[in-house]
């Protein structure tokens, strides 16, 4: 399905990454966003608010993060493509109602503009330490999508992609951008609306009676029904069977939970995005996302000057984590550089799924402001130096 030309604000912009997330999110459907202000989102929202009038959105300021969204759960079960966006203690606060979003199995998207932490932290500063929050910030088992743009063009881009694996799988996806991609402008090109694919929601062809709201029919993604159809379903966070009726059985918990998590497990090879090069003779591979994937290129650069054989894998996607990649490139090279503004997250992943095979060496930054590319080039140095294959922080 292509995109409706009047949510799409064809032809060359100059736009920082908040404004051209907020664009991509018109261009992809979205007409209703909840949220409350807080730095360095708050842009996201302000663009949505010049905007919706004139396509038929709708924004609403809640009194809190918490009933921003459930605002949006409840207006994705309305039928309508919805989003929240937010940085920091916000995220906190929207992790009780993301975990329900899953359980409930409402597509939307929470967009984060990441800042340094923890607590107030720096509000105006860039921050990549929600990533494992992202995955693991709600309680229980459950399944999630993440993505991290690099630029306002991604922003743009991306954000179109989050609602479409929203809708395709019936799941919160994050988009977890940061501060300075957020903050920084650039020429975001957006193209006509016959070039952007879009994915529509899936509604039953079911009638009422026959309709069972959460009966994937052998698969894994249940098709939808929105409020006013005349449909008599129940929808809850409580462990529920194929009606969306509680049921309090060990039984109906791991029928259920495996389809939650395995909806995203088993379709992984179709979701993970990365931007990998040089990996085919590559003797350090770096690891990256976000600003700091576009900081490293200095480094990058400088080693192959001196004839320093180095690969890179961009992740794009986030959660899942691209597990398989990594450990096929762990028994091949000397070791991975895992660059990021927190103090070790995605390393932690990469040094699991390397299982020992190579070294993985974290350059932590720890808030406030973007690397040194010098010290990601003396981690490529001391990666090849190293005598055996450790992890080294």
């Amino acid at each position: 399905m292509k995109a409706n030309p009047a949510g799409v604000l064809t032809g060359a912009h100059f736009f920082d990454g908040d404004y051209a997330c907020a664009e991509g999110a018109i261009a992809a459907g979205c007409r209703f966003l909840a949220g409350y202000p807080i730095t360095p989102s708050t842009e996201v929202a302000e663009r949505i608010t010049q905007r919706f009038p004139l396509v038929g959105g709708m924004f609403i300021q809640m009194e809190d993060e918490i009933a921003s969204m459930a605002a949006v759960i409840g207006a994705a079960w309305g039928g309508l493509k919805s989003m929240t966006v937010t940085s920091g203690p916000g995220f906190s606060l929207m992790m009780e109602n993301i975990g329900l979003a899953a359980m409930m199995e409402a597509p939307c998207v929470v967009v984060n503009v990441q800042r340094a932490g923890p607590s107030t932290g720096l509000p105006t500063m860039v921050g990549q330490a929600d990533i494992m929050q992202a995955r693991w910030g709600s309680h229980g088992d459950y399944a999630i999508i993440a993505l991290a743009p690099n630029s306002p063009q991604e922003a743009f881009n991306h954000a179109i992609t989050c609602f479409n694996l929203s809708e395709k799988y019936r799941v919160p996806v994050l988009f977890m951008m940061d501060e300075v991609i957020g903050h920084m402008t650039e020429k975001v090109v957006i193209p006509p609306a016959d070039r952007i694919e879009v994915v529509p929601r899936t509604l039953t062809a079911k009638k009422p009676g026959q309709y069972r709201p959460y009966d994937a029919a052998g698969g894994w993604v249940p098709e939808m029904i929105q409020a006013g159809d005349g449909y008599n379903i129940h929808t809850t966070g409580l462990t529920h069977d194929e009606r969306g009726y509680p049921q309090m059985t060990a039984e109906c918990q791991e029928k259920l939970i495996k389809r939650l998590t395995g909806k995203i497990r088993e379709n992984a090879s179709d979701i993970i995005m990365v931007d990998e090069s040089n990996l085919d003779k590559a003797d350090v591979v770096l690891v990256s996302y976000g600003i700091t994937s576009r900081v490293a290129q200095a480094a990058v650069q400088q080693a192959r000057k001196e004839g320093l054989r180095i690969g890179q894998v961009r992740l794009i996607t986030i959660w899942p984590f691209p597990e398989k990649k990594i450990a096929e490139l762990a028994g091949k090279i000397k070791g991975f550089v895992v660059p990021e503004i927190n103090a070790g997250q995605i390393s932690y992943e990469v040094e699991r799924c390397a299982a020992g095979k190579c070294l993985t060496r974290h350059v932590p930054a720890y808030g406030g402001a973007v690397h040194d590319p010098g010290v990601i080039y003396d981690a490529f140095k001391e990666v090849l130096h190293a005598g055996k294959t450790q992890t080294v922080r």
